[in-house]
């Protein structure tokens, strides 16, 4: 074989070489945005402010590593926007607003957020504009410079003298970034076409040719070393992302010798092959936890939308399954993404079935809320009907209708605290008044209330001086003689009554105190000392006190109702100062039922006596 037939042998390989080593894996456009995609931030827990702080920061970013954050940032910013006016406008309704009036309130921070996405825009488009630009000089250069390469492959000079000339050229292509994409290949066929013929034309030796190869061959394995560590590489995103560079510089690498081509081109192949099923893997494994967390988010839709709303009838049961409802959304909440394609879809099923839920809830306060103002209108009538009444000087006749009022008016239901007091003390001042008239039509009696009134003063200053004796009983004994003596006294003079009654508690109070008698006990230990006086009095005596306390219980029991109400409200708003109200309310209830069972105790002991 002579020189000529060893160096167009040698320039065939290189044709050979060159066409293999064109690009043979899937595009790295489209795993370059499925890695960036992955690596974005998940900003679903930040709120708007920080959303607004983390945009400031990226905007300063390049571009091209930032826009899929900015673009989430700008999705999750409106979705929280939309969240806060769709709770702006339930809060409005459930305050009686009517919702064709409800007009959201501008949240301060949308002006910044879109001056600052406009920011980014005006970047982003510059910068694109700038990389068309720089693509489409790029082309002209690449198309000047083939131009020049099939000069001198068409040149009829001894073209070996253009050697140095050809490879300045090849070195200024490497140099030249990218061209636009529907040029890309075309360009690649014009200039492996031009390095084969041109290299078919050379007569170079043959240690020129076998240095070429060794350099490339050195090139090549520094590659597929590279390649090999990326193997081992934990992050496999990172991994493909670095594949894709070694890529495109195997590509830009001259070729080897012929019995080296297959064996370096299948070393590279085989780690590429590897990180690609890694990634591939991992992608795989993204797909599939997706899949579960829709299969988590689909039982939770099934729950809250198979929750029985009919068969919660009042407030306690409505604030116990907020309780329930909202432990879901928390558990929701702590799920990750479902696939794309089912993302937005079960959560538009998730966000029905839990507005279809606080729905319900809100209908049933604003039907409350009706029943509580026709209770207060109807007691608002017997207050009109009792103040017509109070002036009336038929006593019997009218005794009947206050009584008859008084009956009806605890049939009534509950009222809105606001208001509950204010109605109460109307209806019960003009019932006191009638009563208060009636009593002191009977003159006669004030010369012996006077006197009562002094036995009275009398019997308060022999309690005060009772000193402990050493048997604790005999003690209480002496105490509870004299508060029955006390019961045994008629009528003092109205305007001096609470007082007299006043001090006499405080010096049985301190007594009882100093007996250890806790409250509960004195107050029942009195309520049955008096009891036995009114007994003596006649069924109409003890009538009455039952009906004041009844009353009295129907109040507490309205109170306990309204506070409950209230409870379920502040429930639905948790937040750290209306937890300090709930806790406060909680107190103020259990003493009202307390009372209430007091008085319960003392309704019975009357029945007991009647």
């Amino acid at each position: 074989m002579n020189a000529l037939d060893v160096s167009l042998d040698i320039d065939k390989s290189t044709s050979e070489v060159l066409t293999e080593t064109e690009p043979k894996l899937e595009s790295t456009i489209i795993k370059e945005a499925v890695a960036d995609k992955l690596s974005i931030q998940d900003y679903t827990l930040c709120a708007k402010s920080e959303l607004v702080t983390s945009l400031k920061l990226l905007i300063d970013k390049e571009v091209d590593v930032v826009k899929d954050d900015v673009e989430i940032i700008k999705q999750t910013f409106y979705k929280k926007v939309k969240a806060d006016i769709d709770e702006q406008k339930k809060l409005f309704i459930e305050t009686d607003g009517i919702e064709s009036d409800f007009v959201a309130s501008k949240d301060p921070l949308e002006d910044e957020f879109k001056e600052l996405l406009n920011q980014f825009r005006i970047k982003k488009a510059t910068l694109m504009a700038q990389i068309e630009k720089e693509k489409e000089n790029n082309l002209i250069l690449k198309q000047a410079l083939l131009a020049q390469m099939k000069a001198l492959t068409e040149s009829s000079d001894d073209v070996s003298i253009h050697i140095n000339d050809f490879r300045n050229l090849q070195q200024s292509w490497k140099t030249i970034g990218q061209v636009p994409q529907t040029a890309s290949t075309e360009l690649w066929k014009q200039y492996n076409l031009y390095q084969e013929s041109f290299w078919d034309l050379i007569k170079i030796n043959n240690e020129l040719r076998e240095y070429d190869f060794k350099k490339n061959l050195e090139a090549k394995l520094l590659v597929c070393e590279a390649a090999e560590k990326l193997m081992t590489e934990t992050d496999v995103v990172l991994a493909f992302q670095h594949l894709q560079k070694l890529h495109e510089e195997w590509h830009g690498l001259g070729p080897v010798s012929r019995e080296m081509r297959e064996q370096i081109w299948a070393r590279f192949k085989e780690a590429s092959t590897i990180i690609n099923k890694n990634h591939q893997s991992h992608f795989d494994e993204i797909r599939k936890l997706e899949e579960e967390n829709l299969i988590l988010k689909t039982t939770l839709c099934e729950k809250i939308e198979a929750f029985d709303i009919s068969a919660i009838t009042n407030y306690k049961e409505w604030d116990e399954s907020t309780k329930t409802v909202l432990a879901w959304q928390d558990e929701w909440r702590g799920i990750g993404f479902a696939p794309r394609k089912s993302n937005q879809t079960i959560f538009d099923r998730y966000r029905k079935a839990c507005d279809a839920f606080f729905a319900a809830k809100g209908e049933f306060y604003k039907e409350s809320k009706n029943t509580l103002t026709q209770n207060a209108d109807s007691k608002k009538v017997l207050c009109e009907k009792a103040e017509a009444l109070k002036e009336s000087t038929e006593w019997k006749e009218t005794s009947d209708k206050f009584i008859a009022l008084q009956k009806e008016w605890k049939t009534i239901g509950p009222v809105a605290k606001k208001v509950s007091d204010e109605l109460w003390k109307r209806f019960i001042a003009a019932c006191d008044y009638f009563f208060e008239q009636k009593n002191k039509s009977t003159a006669g009696q004030r010369s012996e209330e006077a006197e009562n009134l002094a036995k009275k003063k009398e019997l308060i200053t022999k309690i005060t001086a009772i000193e402990k004796a050493e048997n604790h009983n005999e003690t209480l004994a002496t105490v509870r003689a004299l508060m029955a003596e006390w019961n045994t006294i008629g009528y003092v003079p109205f305007k001096e009554k609470d007082k007299i009654y006043k001090e006499y508690r405080e010096v049985v109070d301190k007594q009882f105190e100093a007996l250890h008698v806790d409250s509960t006990n004195r107050r029942m230990d009195s309520f049955k000392s008096n009891l036995k006086d009114m007994s003596t009095k006649g069924d109409n005596k003890l009538s009455r006190e039952k009906d004041k306390l009844t009353r009295a219980l129907d109040h507490l029991k309205s109170e306990i109702a309204t506070y409950e109400n209230n409870m379920g409200f502040f429930s639905a708003a948790s937040s750290k100062k209306g937890g300090g109200l709930i806790k406060e309310m909680e107190r103020k209830i259990e003493s009202l039922k307390e009372e209430s069972l007091l008085i319960q105790q003392k309704i019975n002991l009357i029945d007991e006596n009647l």
